[in-house]
């Protein structure tokens, strides 16, 4: 729960400097070449918030430009002096370059292409880059970049956290395929699951067992001790997760499932296996409080926890709708008995609740999903 308040707190103060690791981009991105080695053959890719002075994402594209088959690279930076955290110095890269300019430097956003092997060295890779000053400062709303972004077939980067929403939008309204990295918490977003119900977009193959580890350049005071590694200079996440619209064959794989009888007798939760599966009082679903006690057997409609959409396989399932606040209202769930306060202050209309051992208790976070009828 440390890291999920962190993030929020690096996201209220701005703290965007978060970078992914080379290593993570690599496991993801090829995630989508098993599925289908083509994915990005003959494509424009954007990278609209890099720069490969920091970014692993134009060093991974561009160092393997021939290996995916790519047309284009594009990838553009923001301007320093238009970052909360304005530390900089110039690298060889730009001020060995003909085109560095010392007015410029820390106004203007800058714009790296790969297309070509400029150096006749007989591989288009990193050191082909040719690049230029952006008319404007590289925010990703600018027309420039916006421009740009109508260009592209695939946008992949790690927006600013602070941004996810409207980034999101960005590329949606475009209609453009991406693969982005995004704090979990954006799927209950009213821009976004939707989009997800409507088999839109996903989630992406995954960070390894659910860690994310982002180099970081800002304030590290707003992360409590363990979350931030001096060290190492990397910052431990939980919370974050890959948000796309490209097929990877993960989320066609349907969950191996029991029945509820037998969960109920072998599952691994001894809480579980105590309490057993539990009606909501104010919608008619019943409580699952584990991914993998899902029942095979059950056909009416079930409240999961979030991860769910890790695993969620859309041949498998429906889903009804994401049980909170307003989207809870709109699904139907009735308001609570008022009575029930004094039991339980934290109860709200809008969320799922049921009584336990006499008391009412409301889950965390529940998404509300229907087992789908299997053809015959």
């Amino acid at each position: 729960m440390a890291n999920n308040m962190n993030l929020g707190a690096a996201k209220a103060a701005k703290n965007d400097e978060f970078y992914t690791q080379y290593a993570d981009i690599q496991k993801e991105v090829n995630a989508y070449l098993e599925y289908n080695p083509d994915t990005f053959r003959d494509k424009t890719v954007l990278l609209p918030c890099d720069d490969p002075e920091w970014s692993n994402f134009t060093r991974f594209f561009a160092q393997n430009f021939e290996r995916l088959g790519l047309r284009r690279l594009i990838s553009t930076s923001y301007a320093v002096e238009s970052k909360k955290y304005k530390n900089y110095q110039p690298t060889l890269f730009e001020t060995e370059s003909p085109w560095y300019d010392v007015d410029k430097t820390r106004i203007k956003g800058k714009i790296f292409e790969l297309t070509r092997d400029t150096n006749g060295n007989g591989h288009i890779d990193m050191d082909d880059l040719e690049w230029h000053y952006l008319e404007g400062d590289g925010d990703f709303r600018s027309k420039e970049v916006c421009a740009l972004r109508d260009e592209a077939d695939i946008i992949v980067t790690n927006p600013p956290f602070s941004l996810f929403r409207e980034f999101i939008t960005w590329i949606v309204k475009a209609e453009k395929k991406f693969l982005i990295v995004g704090n979990r918490n954006g799927i209950t977003y009213k821009e976004v699951f939707p989009l997800i119900q409507s088999n839109e977009i996903w989630l992406g193959n995954g960070f390894d067992a659910g860690n994310a580890y982002f180099k970081f350049h800002g304030d590290t005071s707003v992360f409590a001790n363990g979350v931030y590694n001096p060290e190492t200079g990397l910052v431990k996440f939980r919370n974050c997760c890959w948000f796309t619209n490209l097929e990877h064959g993960r989320r066609h794989d349907p969950l191996r499932l029991m029945t509820m009888k037998d969960n109920l007798r072998f599952s691994k939760h001894k809480v579980f296996r105590k309490r057993g599966y539990i009606q909501y009082e104010n919608y008619d679903a019943i409580d699952v409080p584990y991914i993998d006690v899902i029942p095979s057997d059950f056909e009416g409609i079930m409240g999961v926890p979030r991860t769910f959409l890790d695993k969620y396989c859309p041949e498998q399932f429906e889903l009804i709708g994401f049980a909170e606040g307003e989207s809870g209202k709109k699904l139907g769930l009735r308001p609570y008995d008022r009575a029930l306060k004094k039991l339980n202050p934290s109860l709200r209309d809008g969320q799922l609740y049921y009584i336990l051992n006499g008391k009412p208790e409301k889950p965390y976070g529940r998404i509300l999903i229907r087992k789908k009828q299997q053809s015959t």
